[in-house]
């Protein structure tokens, strides 16, 4: 019989030396506790027994370990005898590390929660999605629903699940009780639970068992213990939250600044990231003048000097951070009210940039009910686009709306300008979008088209065509040389300005300047003919006086500046972003009529006011006709047009009636599509005919309007019963708008009353007419994105638009919650 071994085997040895080795492990650090602080070292408050467990790294660990805010850019010691303060980076240090929360989703806990981040779960709360959150599907084609969130009893009512937690993470829920409190291991506290064919099941089965009971009354008792400053560590975490509070506080601050310089189009930053440096930038001199005042920013900095916090949220990567949040906040909003106008239209309208980039402005126009029915229209960004056919253009539309949870299927409108890669009939975007959703007609830009009018008016005759040359002749000649210009300065009190076929009211600008001044502007070309020593530009001042104090200019003067007054009052109304559809359609009818009336008596008053202003500038009255030369002519059977010999009848025909014609003709032909669109919508762009006719007409007009907003069998509205509304509508103003229309049922409550002319009447209003916001948000861009910031990131550019042109009122604390919740922070919050 073998003898008994009285020696340990090596793998018993081996056991016994890891358990000292984990028991020496358990109580490393233990002592320092009871030791205070070097001065080297940053101080900590006293903590629970958490800290205990949560040991700081060491200094290799340090080295490597990711820190939990990504602004951790560089990591600069200064010495004691360095003046300058430390660059604004965040970076690990050789300190202790400050305690970490955990984050919000629960899938990523800590599979061995610690009792601190126990304590910080439980005050917050369980973590809840956003309302505009898409819940994926599985494999199966089933999504989590908010309404696992509630458990409906017998009697019909419904009680509250507050520990069912879903987690965007892992696509699944979990127990926030049991996650915190339990023991056990199943899907809810581990992995979540992600079968949502029977989740419902499984969700009961967990409710009604012992171990999720006795985690609840856990759960609850600790959070009424903190609640009432009962918990054992009250004092920790007293010290805690007022910890949070200040950073809260310094949050706060910095969100001001950046929402002050974003509102104003300012540059951040600056060649250094240092503080109290003269070219540190906009965003810290900002920091500085408030910490001069304010004591909270105060003592911030005081601890940055003083490195005793390695973490101050100041560095560029924090700044593009707040304006992302910021600009996130602000589009969710927007996107809330368009969800609960449901109806919308699209706006947009391309330009390239200073660093020669395609940007495309994205506009949502909608109704909004606040107090009174309003139209807005909202900027959604600026797009990056690199190629500019309509393929391209609308399926980035598409999908910056699919970005934003904005359902295509709700729009009921588009407005382009008049490119043909927006308009065209055969690949433009409308046509492309038309394709995809029927209902969102194609209205063209109004004020684009009024100046393309002009555009045509101008170009239809050789005097109109010659006229804007010498305008533009006489602003070079005079903006050409400094001398020229003061000379021009001391004549007029409105200087000339340059024309354009872009720019809507340069034509104008540029003709009133010279009708107003003709005086002055002549006798300022003869001082600069005198004045200047080059002989081709005393040729060209004398050749321009001469010209100016013609009476055949004159004339031009006075009929151009009349014929511009009266687009030009119409182009102005177009532009508002408020601009209804039928009131547009009144405004060109009007204009038609205006320039009717111009066209039987306009030339002669013309020639009377051009006779009145040469009486004053002693000028001769008389047209000098030019010889005309005589050309052979082969045989025809047509006559030739017999040649006028009265020169003034002869401007008469070949200018004024040309330039009137052209301007009449252009109006019909270019507002042909807008006409279109109105006759689809019948009556509600035009109450006025309501009162006078037939029921089988009104009935033929809700029809055609219920066959416009049909796709897919899935009408907006019922036709006959939107003609009985109508009919069934008390005495009506033969003034009244859609806008006028939709504001009286909307005060007096009788939306449930005319239900379906409700409806018709918010897509109508959302047709735009315009697409001048557009335009205008390209200002913001050129003050942007300017020679100097040529650089600036697409994320950062659209947000920083979004910020200056969208003016909502915001929460900080809704803000510093993004924050928080985006990634672990060094800090609580």
């Amino acid at each position: 019989m073998a003898s008994k071994r009285h020696q340990e085997s090596g793998a018993e040895k081996r056991k016994k030396k890891k358990q000292r080795d984990d028991t020496r492990a358990s109580l490393a650090g233990s002592m320092l506790k009871y030791m205070q602080p070097t001065q080297g070292q940053e101080e900590q408050p006293s903590t629970s027994s958490c800290t205990q467990e949560h040991q700081p790294p060491t200094s290799s660990d340090s080295a490597t370990a990711p820190s939990p805010d990504t602004d951790t850019s560089l990591h600069t010691t200064a010495s004691a005898s360095q003046s300058r303060v430390s660059p604004v980076t965040e970076g690990p240090s050789d300190t202790a590390e400050p305690y970490v929360p955990p984050p919000n989703d629960p899938a990523l806990w800590s599979a061995h929660i610690l009792d601190a981040d126990r304590v910080e779960i439980v005050r917050r709360g369980p973590f809840k999605v956003s309302s505009d959150f898409n819940f994926p599907k599985g494999p199966d084609g089933r999504a989590f629903h908010t309404s696992l969130q509630f458990k409906v009893l017998p009697n019909g009512e419904k009680v509250h699940r507050s520990w069912v937690v879903y987690s965007p993470q892992n696509n699944a829920v979990f127990c926030f009780a049991c996650k915190l409190f339990s023991t056990k291991d199943i899907k809810l506290t581990a992995e979540g639970h992600s079968d949502w064919s029977n989740i419902n099941t499984s969700l009961r089965g967990h409710e009604c068992s012992q171990d999720h009971t006795q985690c609840m009354l856990k759960w609850r008792e600790l959070d009424t213990r903190l609640k009432k400053g009962m918990a054992i560590d009250q004092q920790e975490l007293t010290l805690l939250e007022a910890e949070r509070k200040r950073w809260r506080e310094i949050l706060k601050r910095l969100l001001s600044i950046t929402l002050s310089l974003a509102s104003r189009n300012l540059s951040f930053r600056g060649s250094s990231d240092r503080l109290y440096e003269s070219d540190n930038g906009n965003f810290l001199k900002e920091v500085e003048l408030m910490a001069t005042y304010d004591p909270v920013m105060e003592n911030h900095l005081a601890r940055i000097k003083d490195e005793s916090s390695h973490t101050h949220y100041l560095s560029h990567e924090i700044q593009n951070e707040l304006i992302q949040i910021v600009s996130s906040e602000t589009l969710r909003t927007i996107v809330r009210q368009i969800h609960l106008a449901k109806y919308f239209s699209i706006i947009l309208d391309c330009t390239p940039d200073v660093s020669h980039k395609e940007q495309m402005s994205v506009i949502v126009r909608i109704v909004c009910f606040q107090l009174q029915p309003d139209i807005k229209e909202y900027f959604l960004g600026y797009i990056d686009v690199e190629k500019t056919t309509g393929l391209n253009l609308s399926n980035v539309v598409l999908e910056k709306l699919k970005e934003l949870g904005i359902p295509f299927e709700n729009c009921r409108g588009q407005a382009y300008d008049n490119g043909a890669n927006m308009r065209g009939k055969k690949q433009g975007v409308q046509t492309r979008l038309l394709q995809l959703n029927p209902r969102a007609l194609f209205v063209p830009c109004g004020a684009h088209t009024m100046n393309l009018v002009i555009a045509d008016a101008a170009k239809s005759s050789q005097d109109a065509t010659g006229y804007f040359g010498y305008l533009q002749k006489l602003f070079n000649f005079f903006s050409g040389a400094t001398q020229r210009w003061s000379i021009l300065t001391k004549h007029v009190k409105l200087t000339l300005k340059s024309w354009s076929d872009v720019r809507w009211e340069s034509r104008l600008q540029s003709v009133t300047a010279v009708r107003n001044q003709t005086k002055e502007v002549r006798d300022a070309l003869l001082e600069a003919r005198e004045a200047v020593n080059d002989p081709v530009a005393k040729v060209e001042a004398q050749a321009l006086a001469e010209e100016v104090a013609s009476f055949r200019f004159v004339i031009c003067s006075v009929v151009w500046c009349e014929l511009l007054t009266i687009t030009n009052q119409v182009n102005k109304l177009l532009q508002s972003s408020s601009m209804q559809l039928d009131v547009a359609v009144r405004l060109i009818d009007s204009t038609k009529i205006n320039l009717s009336k111009y066209r039987q008596s306009g030339f002669d008053e013309a020639v009377s006011t051009a006779k009145e202003l040469c009486e004053a500038l002693n000028i001769e009255t008389e047209l000098k006709e030019k010889r005309v030369r005589s050309t052979k002519r082969h045989f025809a059977y047509e006559a030739a047009d017999e040649p006028l010999n009265d020169a003034l009848k002869k401007l008469e025909v070949t200018f004024f009636n040309c330039v009137v014609d052209s301007a009449l003709m252009s109006l019909q032909e270019r507002f042909e599509t807008m006409n279109q669109v109105k006759e689809k919508y019948g009556v509600l762009l035009d109450f006025s005919k309501v009162n006078g006719m037939s029921k089988e007409d009104l009935k033929r007009h809700c029809n055609e309007f219920q066959k416009t907003m049909t796709d897919k069998e899935l009408a907006d509205v019922d036709g006959p019963e939107m003609m009985q509304e109508i009919i069934n509508l008390p005495q009506l103003s033969p003034q009244t708008s859609a806008l006028d229309m939709l504001t009286f049922l909307h005060n007096n409550g009788l939306q449930e009353v005319y239900p379906n002319l409700w409806i018709a009447l918010r897509i109508a209003l959302t047709l735009p007419v315009t697409v001048a916001s557009a335009e205008r948000s390209f200002s913001k861009l050129k003050l942007i994105k300017t020679y100097m910031r040529s650089s600036v990131g697409q994320e950062r550019l659209s947000g920083l638009a979004v910020i200056s042109i969208v003016a909502q009122k915001l929460s900080y604390d809704d803000l510093i919650a993004d924050f928080a919740a985006r990634k672990c922070r060094r800090v609580p919050l």
